[in-house]
């Protein structure tokens, strides 16, 4: 008898989740249906101009921004009913990824000249000082969430504030950013690596993709005259480079399957390195973000196509593609190039944003659809494990809008060899 609670709870917890399975559906669901269906026709229109599918993706990020009850940037648009969330529609502010949709902001605004850009970024930035912990740090997940520190969270957050003060001279953002810093140096094991207040949202022992937040620790200790802060960003970074293998394969980076990594977080650690070893003048660094970004270029097909995850010898793992990921990897060739002056690294990159063009939707009547970049293609089946395959992800269309507008700049030869074009973003 006293085991009977015990069954009846299993059973009750399966039911649910069938439940929740059936609910999540497309079937149920007609704007993913609808997506699914419309997938099934072929690509969206692509314009050969950028400007269309930026302005496009611009105007989504600012719904985003005026769907939430405070001045963050919504998560992002569910076009199901969203079984972790429990919902559809537009999500929570989502602290992490408003921090570095902060850049993307200034960069627009500067870039197309339009200040309401600038003011928006302002404003979220002060809103991640109002919502960063007694610590320092910043919370993982979604307003509305239990509150926990976490590293990477910490580190993204650091942009939007670096940010807000090249362009304010506001000190409450040098102040934030020294707080967060402070948290990130303390929490750094002494062998190089975070393995205290890492989220409870991700795997903790998979977390190589926090070299991005020793970019941001190595840019607030030199920005903000802090050499603890770089001397730390410097022994995170050595110690990822230290772990990649001859190949250029970076071991246990990926949220929930380190043996075959989602590419969205294998491009966040090569950005860290590249832009880290940039900050600190350490070409090592850069050579091994080359190395995984070269290896990457040759996955490309003639359609601009990626695999959404990779196995250890490089080679696909799914047969779905990580929008996200390969928007992050057209930023990071182009970062490569204006870093070293070499054109290979151009080569991937037209096809790639043809590619993520043909699969933004600029005609739908649903705001939370129009304009925005999902998490990946095909939708599928939900049960297929495609990454945010029926999300309008708020960083998948960060990065979208970073690679058009860095991209224009190359073209119209507005940003020489170098390191400009807005680091940040």
């Amino acid at each position: 008898m006293a085991a009977f609670p015990e069954i009846a709870g299993r059973i009750r917890r399966a039911v649910t989740a069938r439940l929740s399975s059936a609910r999540a559906h497309p079937l149920f669901n007609p704007p993913a249906l609808l997506v699914a269906l419309r997938e099934r026709l072929g690509a969206q229109a692509v314009t050969s101009e950028h400007r269309p599918h930026l302005e496009a993706a611009l105007a989504w990020l600012l719904r985003a921004q005026d769907a939430t009850e405070d001045d963050g940037f919504s998560r992002g648009y569910s076009l199901r009913w969203n079984p972790y969330f429990k919902a559809r529609g537009w999500q929570a502010s989502y602290p992490e990824t408003t921090g570095y949709i902060i850049p993307t902001l200034y960069f627009a605004a500067r870039e197309l000249g339009r200040a309401e850009l600038a003011s928006r970024a302002a404003r979220a930035a002060h809103w991640e000082i109002a919502v960063q912990l007694d610590s320092g740090a910043v919370r993982g997940g979604v307003i509305g969430q239990p509150e926990s520190p976490a590293v990477f969270n910490t580190g993204q957050v650091i942009f939007g504030w670096l940010s807000a003060l090249q362009e304010t001279d506001d000190p409450a953002f040098a102040e934030a950013a020294i707080r967060a810093g402070r948290f990130l140096t303390v929490s750094l094991d002494s062998d190089g690596h975070w393995r205290k207040g890492n989220s409870p949202f991700a795997r903790g022992d998979t977390t190589l993709y926090n070299a991005r937040t020793a970019w941001a620790l190595a840019e607030a200790g030199r920005r903000l005259d802090m050499p603890a802060f770089t001397d730390a960003a410097a022994r995170n970074l050595r110690a990822v480079a230290a772990l990649q293998k001859p190949n250029g394969w970076l071991p246990a980076c990926c949220l929930r399957h380190p043996e075959r990594p989602v590419l969205h977080t294998l491009a966040y650690a090569i950005r860290g390195l590249l832009e880290g070893g940039r900050v600190l003048e350490d070409d090592r660094l850069i050579s091994h973000a080359a190395r995984a970004a070269g290896e990457l270029a040759q996955t490309v097909s003639n359609g601009g196509w990626m695999a959404g995850r990779f196995e250890r010898d490089w080679s696909p793992a799914v047969d779905w593609s990580c929008l996200t990921g390969q928007a992050q990897m057209a930023n990071i060739w182009m970062r490569l190039f204006l870093v070293t002056g070499d054109r290979y690294w151009l080569e991937p990159v037209p096809s790639v944003l043809h590619f993520l063009k043909s699969t933004q939707n600029r005609a739908s009547r649903d705001p939370g659809l129009r304009g925005g970049i999902r998490g990946s293609v095909p939708a599928g089946d939900v049960q297929l494990g495609g990454y945010g395959a029926y999300e309008v992800l708020n960083w998948a269309t960060k990065f979208f809008v970073d690679a058009l507008l860095r991209h224009e700049g190359i073209l119209a030869a507005e940003a020489p060899t170098g390191v400009k074009a807005y680091p940040l973003a």
